[in-house]
């Protein structure tokens, strides 16, 4: 077969839509926490159950948005809409930085969380169906090396920005990330498996 590489930009194009949207679920993951304790001022207990709530809920919703790209046939069709949920929801956590609301910044951080993770499977199965048989584990292994040195970025980095700009701020510029990758969506998919 030939390097779907060199066919089309589809995948260099999910490869980079997912790298701009690890951005949130990292900047959740390592400072999400954190966030919850010196930002909402939630006792660090209550805290760790919300982070575990955020990672239940996170699950539940891959395997609803897997099912749902299935069922609608389109998986860069729902990349865009969790992209767009990603943005919103970024951008109310940036809002709840603001001033410490620990109810309603709570279930924003459980959904954000949520958000966050959403679009792995679809990245992934859309990865794997546009480059085809023999040449899907050659770009899973990419899609995984750009969101895991994306994610080794973002530790020291956003920790870097909380210290200069403070939590406000540090999130608004993490929901740019998802509202950048609106731009690279490719517009249909492809399926080079069957």
């Amino acid at each position: 077969m030939t390097n779907p590489y060199r066919m089309d930009s589809f995948l260099w194009r999910i490869h980079g839509v997912s790298a701009l949207l690890v951005i949130p679920q990292f900047a959740f993951a390592t400072y999400g926490l954190i966030w919850l304790i010196a930002n909402q001022h939630i006792s660090a207990g209550i805290a760790g159950g919300i982070v575990a709530a955020s990672q239940i809920v996170g699950a539940l919703g891959r395997m609803v948005v897997g099912g749902l790209s299935d069922r609608l046939g389109s998986r860069v069709g729902l990349l865009r809409v969790v992209a767009i949920a990603a943005v919103v929801f970024v951008a109310a956590i940036a809002l709840l930085s603001l001033s410490p609301k620990p109810i309603i910044a709570s279930v924003v951080f459980i959904l954000a969380s949520a958000v966050s993770v959403a679009d792995n499977g679809l990245a992934f199965a859309s990865v794997a169906e546009a480059a085809g048989p023999r040449w899907s584990g050659k770009a899973m292994g990419t899609q995984n090396t750009g969101q895991f040195a994306m994610s080794a970025i973002l530790g020291p980095g956003f920790g870097a920005l909380i210290t200069v700009f403070g939590y406000p701020l540090s999130f608004a510029f993490v929901a740019a990330a998802p509202l950048l990758s609106l731009g690279i969506i490719p517009k249909h998919d492809i399926d080079r498996i069957t």
